[in-house]
């Protein structure tokens, strides 16, 4: 990848976004069509698609002999490689990894989950690797032209925050060797963060629009969250930003992992609702025990739900009680097999903002983007220029294998 920095890089990212895009919407081209569509001098267009030619990203498809009129040598017809990897997004669970591939034009072009117990990071590296392999098998794709990989995994976790050195916090077990082995692997650029925090910015790249204000939590094996205020991604002074998930629920509940007791996490994880309810008497041992026993209306189940969804409303109460966000998001497996969740986070948090004032619906809604929410932000970490991303560590300020903002 270019090494350029400074205003030149800027522009030359520019150009050559257009020229993908042009490529994207017009199919094959010819030089002299695409210089048309862009707007850019003969010098600066032989330029970009020679390295994009280069790189893999685009490829010389034909030429324009059966369509041109008159004399001279057939023109040469380029066109997007719909085989060439462009960015990688990783995001690791507690009990699976799923990678999704994007190609040039930043269309995902393969994805895969591979499910795993809670087993050690090298074994996780391994598996996740061996899935990549398996992508491109099956998908025919090669990784030439590859310019970044985005790694999310568990939280807490500071990666993301600018000129931090990246650490987990002192009780959950640090990702050792990650981001090396993917560097090793690749041979480019690799950023790490919290996936979570990756899930909130896929959201919002999403949305129509895109919101100026919102909140995210996703409940998984963990609780987990992601904020973005006045249209940017925030981070945090030590990059802890939108730990919901450690907020404290109950005083009085169960210890929690972090060391603290009754965290959210304790009562609106997958764990802990499986195990409410089996103190309770309901035979649900996994998600799908727990979705066939919504699906039959099972009022012990039923009943654990709404309190674990009244203590994650609470919380997502105050967080809107200071952020004032124009939306809230629930993300994770239990928002999808357990709408009723939502259903009561949502009536908890207009309880819980009911004396504020305002003429804005306030949207409380599951997660669209189910679990796929990680690896598709990891990729956006990657490629979306927009403020949401204003403050993102560039590689000079968070080490060798951090992303390299060229590759945008």
């Amino acid at each position: 990848m270019s090494t350029t920095t400074g205003v030149h890089a800027l522009v030359r990212r520019t150009h050559e976004e257009r020229v993908l895009a042009a490529l994207r919407a017009g199919g094959a081209l010819s030089r002299s069509e695409l210089a048309t569509r862009v707007g850019l001098s003969r010098t600066t267009l032989s330029e970009i698609t020679a390295s994009l030619l280069r790189r893999g990203a685009a490829v010389v498809v034909d030429t324009d002999a059966a369509t041109r009129s008159g004399s001279g040598r057939p023109a040469e017809r380029i066109a997007l490689d719909p085989g060439a990897g462009q960015f990688l997004g990783v995001d690791f669970g507690h009990r699976r990894v799923h990678v999704a591939v994007a190609d040039a034009s930043h269309e995902i072009i393969a994805s895969g989950v591979q499910p795993y117990d809670d087993e050690p990071w090298p074994a996780r590296v391994e598996l996740a690797l061996g899935l990549v392999d398996r992508l491109v098998a099956d998908h025919g794709l090669h990784f030439g032209a590859l310019q970044a990989v985005g790694i999310g995994v568990p939280g807490p976790f500071t990666g993301g925050a600018p000129g931090g050195t990246p650490v987990a916090w002192n009780r959950h077990a640090t990702p050792d060797g990650v981001q090396a082995a993917f560097a090793e692997r690749f041979g480019t650029p690799v950023v790490v963060d919290n996936n979570t925090r990756l899930a909130a910015l896929a959201e919002a790249v999403s949305h129509p629009g895109g919101p100026g204000d919102l909140v995210y939590v996703r409940l998984s094996d963990g609780v987990g969250g992601g904020l973005v205020v006045s249209g940017r991604l925030v981070l945090g002074a030590r990059g802890y930003s939108g730990e919901l998930g450690h907020v404290t629920a109950d005083p009085t509940g169960v210890a929690c992992r972090c060391g603290k007791r009754g965290c959210l996490e304790t009562v609106a994880s997958v764990p802990a609702i499986l195990a409410a309810c089996r103190r309770r008497g309901a035979a649900v041992d996994d998600l799908d025990g727990l979705a066939a026993a919504v699906e039959k209306g099972d009022p012990v189940v039923d009943a654990v739900l709404r309190e674990a969804g009244t203590a994650l409303g609470r919380v997502l109460g105050a967080a809107a009680m200071v952020l004032d966000p124009v939306e809230v998001v629930v993300g994770g497996e239990v928002a999808h097999v357990a709408p009723v969740i939502v259903e009561q986070a949502a009536a908890t948090l207009r309880y819980e903002l009911y004396s504020v004032p305002t003429d804005v619906p306030r949207v409380v809604r599951a997660s669209q983007l189910g679990d796929r929410g990680g690896a598709l932000g990891a990729l956006a970490a990657l490629f979306h220029r927009s403020p949401l991303l204003a403050g993102y560590p560039e590689p000079e300020a968070a080490g060798p294998h951090h992303l390299r903002r060229s590759a945008q």
